[in-house]
């Protein structure tokens, strides 16, 4: 697997911590924000770019392979926000315009999707979009 394609496929899974931690801001995570997720990743994720995964998968698919994962294991929505804000900073060059955009809108949908945005996302998206500034 060629470098650029290692650091695709961790830009997915990072994702994937991302948006779990928007989902978890308010310390649980609702069929409804599964379900924009999956939908965001098929009708935007999956036509960002080419990159495979090592099973000849879209890597998009990581961003929901990980958020998965991270819910059946009960992770801690602050910490995946953290590593997220670290692997952002390793490799911001990764980060277009147009991911950044996506990012936010991806994140935004999540935490609207059940009983709109509550006081601990709104904190949430704010630091994401500071971090992505």
């Amino acid at each position: 697997m060629e470098y650029s394609e290692k650091i695709g496929n961790e830009l997915y899974q990072n994702l994937g911590k991302l948006f779990y931690s928007v989902a978890m801001a308010d310390e649980s995570v609702h069929t409804k924000e599964i379900d924009k997720l999956r939908s965001f990743i098929r009708k935007y994720w999956l036509d960002v770019d080419a990159i495979e995964d090592e099973y000849g998968e879209d890597a998009a698919f990581q961003i929901e392979t990980v958020f998965d994962w991270h819910l059946d294991n009960e992770k801690d929505g602050d910490e995946t926000f953290a590593e997220f804000e670290e692997f952002y900073k390793d490799h911001e060059k990764k980060f277009t315009p147009f991911i950044k955009v996506l990012i936010l809108d991806t994140a935004y949908a999540i935490a609207n999707s059940f009983s709109g945005t509550n006081k601990s996302e709104l904190i949430l998206l704010g630091k994401l979009r500071l971090i992505l500034e």
